[in-house]
């Protein structure tokens, strides 16, 4: 359904250093690095599904209040991974990995990067 999804940035050496670990966990890769933007895609993929800009407007990036971009993760490992790289590189915590009351294996975290967007990683497989 969705083609690609961009997230806005002030500072876009901050948003690379935190994105590029945190975005690894989860299989996928810096594949652009433009002036203002950059672009990830799973390693399978050569399409940035992903991209972190600074507005093409000019005017300072804002997040959405609830906007949030969950991401699939392949086992909830690496949703621990994922949580564990956010806050090493800035970001804050918005819920700790484990399992939410949404179905018997939906396993969650929860987290804001540098720019206050929020974003998840989401295990729905059983252990």
């Amino acid at each position: 359904m969705l083609l690609y999804l961009t997230l806005g940035t002030n500072d876009l050496a901050r948003a690379i250093r935190f994105y590029d670990p945190v975005m690894a966990t989860l299989g996928y890769d810096r594949l652009r690095t433009e002036p203002v933007e950059v672009g990830y895609a799973r390693v399978d993929d050569t399409r940035c599904r992903l991209w972190i800009t600074e507005p093409f407007d000019g005017n300072p990036a804002t997040f959405g209040n609830g906007t949030m971009l969950a991401l699939d993760a392949p086992d909830r490992a690496a949703v621990d991974a994922f949580h564990r790289e956010a806050l090493g590189h800035g970001g804050t915590d918005e819920g700790a990995p484990g399992l939410r009351p949404y179905h018997a294996h939906f396993y969650a975290c929860y987290v804001r990067d540098p720019d206050g967007n929020k974003l998840s990683a989401v295990c729905e497989k059983p252990e």
